[in-house]
C-alpha cells in the first residue's frame, strides 16, 4: 500500500527512509526530493524496477533516466574513461545541481534502456535524499511527475501525478523547481547540454573549456538525456 512520510518529523523520517530501503529493495519506486525537484526513484540495477518507473511516467526506453549517487567516489565504479576536466567539475559542484554524462562501466550488468553505452550521473544537494542514496546505494531517477507535465516540487504534487504507482513518498517540504545543469563528458571536449542551476559562466571558472551546444567539434549526440528530468522537457540543441 502507498505510503507518505513527513520527513520533518524525524520518527517519520527515520520510518520513511526504512520503508523506502525495503522498497527499493524490493524493486518498487518511492519519490524523493532531491535539490532541484521531485524524483521517483528506482534501483538503478535491476531492469524490472527500472521499467516500473518509466511505466510510472508514461515513457518509452528511448529516454533512459540519470542515475543519483551518494558521493563523488562512486562515479569511478559506474563510468569509465573519465575526463579530467569532468572529474574537476564533479569535486567543485557535487553534490549539487549538475548532471554528468559518461562513457559507462561495460561490465555493469544494468538497463537503464536506450543508454548507448552512456550514463548521466549526479551526486544531489539534499541530506534525505543523500541519506536513502546511502542506504540503497545507485538510484535510476527521474522527476516525479507523468511526462509531459511540470515537475514536482512537493511530495504531494507527486502522488497526484503517480498516485499508487510508486510505494513511498518521501514529503520534505517544497523544492526549487530549477532544472540540474546537464554536461556530455563522453567526447575530448566537455559539452554544455542543458543550462539549469549552475550556469555556463559558473562551469568554465572551474574548466575554461566547457563549450556551449553547437559550437565547433559538438558530441555526435549519443549520449542519454532525460529531458524533464529536473524540468520542463527541454532537448539539447545538438542531439
Amino acid at each position: 500500500m502507498t505510503t507518505s512520510y513527513d520527513c520533518s518529523e524525524p520518527a517519520q523520517r527515520a520510518d520513511g527512509l526504512a520503508h523506502a530501503q525495503r522498497a527499493v529493495a524490493a524493486n518498487q519506486c518511492v519519490v524523493l526530493p532531491t535539490d532541484t525537484v521531485y524524483g521517483i526513484a528506482a534501483d538503478a540495477f535491476s531492469p524490472q524496477a527500472v521499467a516500473t518507473l518509466l511505466a510510472s511516467k508514461g515513457r518509452g526506453r528511448n529516454m533512459p533516466p540519470p542515475v543519483l549517487i551518494p558521493r563523488v567516489q562512486t562515479m569511478d565504479g559506474l563510468a569509465t574513461d573519465v575526463h579530467p576536466d569532468a572529474r574537476k567539475l564533479a569535486e567543485a559542484f557535487w553534490p549539487g545541481g549538475l548532471t554528468l554524462i559518461f562513457r559507462a562501466q561495460p561490465s555493469l550488468t544494468w538497463d537503464l534502456g536506450e543508454t548507448l553505452g552512456t550514463v548521466a550521473l549526479r551526486v544531489p544537494d539534499d541530506a534525505l535524499a543523500l541519506d536513502l542514496l546511502t542506504l540503497t546505494g545507485p538510484m535510476a531517477v527521474s522527476s516525479a511527475n507523468r511526462t509531459g507535465s511540470p515537475a514536482a516540487t512537493t511530495g504531494a504534487e507527486a502522488y497526484a501525478q503517480l498516485a499508487d504507482s510508486v510505494e513511498v513518498y518521501l514529503e520534505g517540504g517544497p523544492r526549487s523547481g530549477t532544472a540540474s545543469t546537464i554536461v556530455d563528458a563522453t567526447g575530448e571536449d566537455l559539452v554544455l547540454v542543458r543550462a539549469g542551476s549552475i550556469s555556463l559562466t559558473q562551469l568554465q571558472e572551474v574548466v575554461p573549456g566547457v563549450r556551449e551546444p553547437g559550437a565547433p567539434d559538438d558530441s555526435d549526440g549519443s549520449a542519454p538525456l532525460d529531458p524533464d528530468d529536473a524540468g520542463t522537457p527541454q532537448p539539447p540543441a545538438h542531439h
